[in-house]
């Protein structure tokens, strides 16, 4: 059953945006009496029927929904440095959203080479992961900022940075994190954090944990790390 994104859904009745709507007619070529399932992502599953086939307002007939649905217990934020390659980038997004990861931000670093984004561009592409991996609730896109301001925002739950610095002691992800708990995981560019900016945050509370013995590309470290996650609290 096709998943289509309905952030202002209310009532009994719904009308998809012009791109959904032309997605659903045109594209996958709908007709009235459809089933089709919404997600408003804000954790909420909707189920309906397309009442009106129309190309530019599709309206969908609200039969039923499931508030919640597939909620977690724990909460991921990664903060991770922009690449000089945004495809790396955007794969990084869209795998982390089909994983499951509650907020992302683009964390300036010393060694990051390109510290822009194209804010649009990914948001659209998290939502096209979280309705391909039936998620309800939206991953959040937090603006950029610098590493040094970063580690100094509050957070409630294990703090983790994920370096490479073999000469610093670094804990397996495993004996760090445990079942819900809620996790800020750093993840920094292609040359790593620098050994100031390590240091910095663990007198902030960082732990200094490790993604195996394998170097791995940052946005690789982004996925392993949410993946690890994950899988602590199956």
């Amino acid at each position: 059953m096709q998943i289509f994104y309905a952030p202002e859904i209310a009532g009994d009745l719904y009308s998809l945006d012009e791109n959904e709507s032309r997605h659903c007619i045109k594209a996958l070529r709908m007709t009235k009496g459809t089933p089709v399932k919404l997600i408003d992502g804000k954790g909420n599953l909707f189920e309906g029927i397309i009442s009106d086939p129309d190309p530019k307002r599709c309206t969908i007939t609200v039969t039923g929904s499931i508030p919640d649905f597939e909620k977690r217990k724990y909460r991921l934020h990664i903060a991770i440095s922009p690449l000089k390659n945004p495809d790396r980038f955007e794969w990084f997004i869209e795998k982390s959203v089909e994983i499951g990861v509650d907020e992302i931000t683009p964390l300036i670093c010393r060694n990051t080479e390109k510290p822009g984004i194209k804010e649009e561009r990914i948001n659209n592409l998290i939502i096209s992961a979280m309705k391909q991996s039936l998620k309800a609730s939206l991953t959040i896109l937090n603006p950029a900022c610098p590493f040094e301001d970063f580690i100094y925002k509050p957070f409630t739950g294990k703090r983790m940075i994920a370096h490479c610095n073999s000469s610093i002691d670094r804990k397996k992800i495993s004996d760090t994190c445990f079942r819900n708990d809620n996790v800020l995981m750093l993840i920094g560019p292609e040359g790593d954090f620098s050994h100031d900016e390590i240091r910095k945050a663990e007198e902030n509370g960082f732990i200094s944990v490790h993604l195996g013995r394998s170097r791995l590309r940052t946005e690789t470290a982004g996925v392993a790390a949410c993946h690890s996650v994950y899988f602590i609290n199956q």
